[in-house]
This record gives structure tokens, sequence and C-alpha cells, in this order.
């Protein structure tokens, strides 16, 4: 009888572990949000896409909507082409705007749908064309320290040495002045 119980509690914990296995494989695939529900294509063109991967979310107003379908690249406009699927049931204007943001400071990266105003919808296999690239923190970086060296290049520049030159004297004649009291002074 003791040797079931343990048993048991041996085979569960296995089975447990193969659980927490197949979670974190999930995860770490970026799969745990299967989603069964029926999609619609849309297309977006970016210049740059930074860091963003296949399965990453779409999400509008912080709530995800769909996920990234597939990534290619156009040789004729030299863009990338990311495929969107958005569940049917969030329906956006044909204006809708798409942008690549960032979860966090180093997150990871996901696409933000903005939508317009127009009375016609998205369909299958239509295009988003209003887009915004993935910022990419190497080129901010770059940029800030290119910034940095050319303004510190044109104040030294603008400020080279120049001779220092006498004092003006506050009043005209104050010289004179000065120099009459100061010999009547010296006088007495």
């Amino acid at each position: 009888m003791k040797k079931t119980a343990l048993d048991f509690w041996v085979g569960l914990f296995v089975v447990l572990g193969f659980v927490a296995l197949l979670f974190l494989a999930l995860k770490a695939g970026n799969m745990s949000s299967l989603s069964f529900q029926k999609t619609y294509a849309v297309k977006l063109k970016f210049d740059n896409i930074g860091g963003l991967k296949a399965r990453a979310p779409v999400k509008s107003a912080g709530v995800t909507v769909g996920r990234v379908g597939g990534i290619g690249f156009d040789s004729n406009t030299y863009q990338a082409v990311v495929t969107i699927d958005i569940d049917q049931e969030y329906q956006f204007p044909k204006d809708s705007s798409a942008k690549i943001l960032t979860s966090g400071l180093l997150g990871e990266q996901y696409i933000g749908l903005e939508p317009g105003g127009d009375d016609q919808m998205l369909k299958n296999g239509d295009t988003i064309t209003m887009t915004q690239s993935a910022v990419v923190l190497e080129n901010l970086i770059g940029q800030f320290l290119y910034n940095k060296a050319a303004d510190s290049g044109a104040s030294k520049s603008s400020s080279a040495p120049a001779t220092p030159a006498a004092p003006a004297p506050a009043f005209p004649g104050a010289a004179s002045a000065m120099g009459a009291a100061g010999a009547s002074g010296a006088a007495q």
C-alpha cells in the first residue's frame, strides 16, 4: 500500500514537471497565447522593424488585438513587409496607422495600432500605409553623441582666446580726474 502511494506522488511530480517545462517552452517561443479565433491579414511596410519578431503582439489602446503573422522584405522598395493577423472581432478603419513600440526601456517590441476616422473598415489583404518605424536605441545614442561632439566643437571655435583689453573708464575724464586727485593727494 505504501509503495503505490509513493509511486502516485512521484508520478504526479513528474507530470507537473513536464507541464512546467511545456509552459516555459511556450512562453519562450511567444506561443503561450495560441488563439483559434478567425483573423484577417493586413500588410504594413516599415523602413526599419528593429527587433520585431513573428508572433509579437499587435495592440490598440493596450489591448492585444492580434499577432504578427510574418515578416518579409520587399526588394523593390527595400522595406520590411510585416503581415499582421487581427482578430475578426476587432474592426479598424482603413485610415488607421501603425507604429512599432517597445515595452519598457529594453523590452520586447510590438505593433501599436491607432484607429483612424474612415467609415470603411480594413479587410483581409488590405495595406496600412501610415506607419512609423521602430526607434533603434543604438541610432539614438549615436545621434546624441554626434550632436554633443558637434556642439562642443562649435563652442571651442567660437570661444577663441582673445587678448584681454584694458578696462574702460566709468565716465569720460575719469582717468584724468583720478590722476589729478592722486597727484594732489600725494603732494600733501
